[in-house]
């Protein structure tokens, strides 16, 4: 640890230079080195797409898995760019050409909601302390892909958790059905969790067990706490949002 720093786990499905469909890539790729002189020192973690591993083909292994969600996967730390990367290698997950969510076909990768509860699960392993050298005190989660670790750390202890919402429209829903294939306790599926409308909602769940909430701007803040761009999100927001401030008063 960094004498006086404050260790903080960036999580995310993409980061720039390594991997960008869109601006969560940008925000991810630019926060280390926006926030080290305010006593922040970050590290990304982020899927080992195929970009991913061979920008991290000189890193070292520094945790293993016999079986993450079905095969074998190892934790490859780097740098790239100045930025301090963490990889998770997992071929059976991760290791697919193009687009990070979408198959040759168009269409999402069909198992997509176990691919990004793995990275949620290495980022809560990662804030229980998994790896022997390095520990952060906050994981700042961002969008639905990263969303299930903040549920769970609630559900089985870790670090303080953020989660940033980039694009609210977009959240991670999925048939109940794929919910005991997620490695969480039963009782994530409850109207406090993951359940959302009978289904499984990621970005709904991590939003309700969060410790802290942010978004990409003070107006985009106030837009989804309402009906019109909250996209079904807005009464969860408002009424974590009085309630944070119930807290402050």
């Amino acid at each position: 640890m960094t004498h006086g720093m404050m260790n903080v786990l960036s999580v995310a499905s993409e980061v720039f230079p390594l991997v960008k469909t869109g601006g969560l890539a940008d925000v991810v790729g630019a926060l280390p080195a926006a926030l080290k002189p305010h006593g922040v020192a970050m590290r990304v973690l982020v899927p080992g797409y195929p970009a991913v591993t061979a920008a991290l083909a000189a890193g070292k292994q520094i945790h293993g898995y016999d079986d993450l969600f079905g095969g074998k996967a190892r934790i490859l730390s780097g740098t790239v760019e100045g930025m301090d990367i963490l990889a998770i290698d997992a071929p059976h997950l991760f290791a697919r050409p193009g687009n990070p969510y979408v198959g040759p076909d168009g269409k999402d990768w069909p198992d997509n909601a176990i691919r990004f509860a793995a990275l949620s699960t290495v980022a809560a392993d990662i804030g229980r302390g998994a790896l022997k050298t390095w520990a952060p005190h906050i994981l700042h989660l961002h969008d639905w892909q990263a969303a299930l670790a903040a549920v769970d750390v609630r559900h089985r202890g870790g670090p303080r958790t953020v989660v940033t919402v980039h694009n609210i429209a977009f959240q991670g829903q999925f048939p109940a059905s794929v919910f005991p294939r997620l490695g969480l306790p039963s009782a994530a599926f409850s109207i406090e969790g993951v359940e959302y409308y009978g289904n499984v909602g990621f970005l709904k769940g991590g939003l309700a067990m969060a410790d802290a909430i942010t978004t990409v701007s003070p107006t985009y803040a106030r837009e989804i706490c309402t009906p019109e761009f909250g996209m079904g999100l807005d009464g969860l927001l408002y009424l974590i949002g009085i309630r944070e401030r119930e807290l402050v008063e």
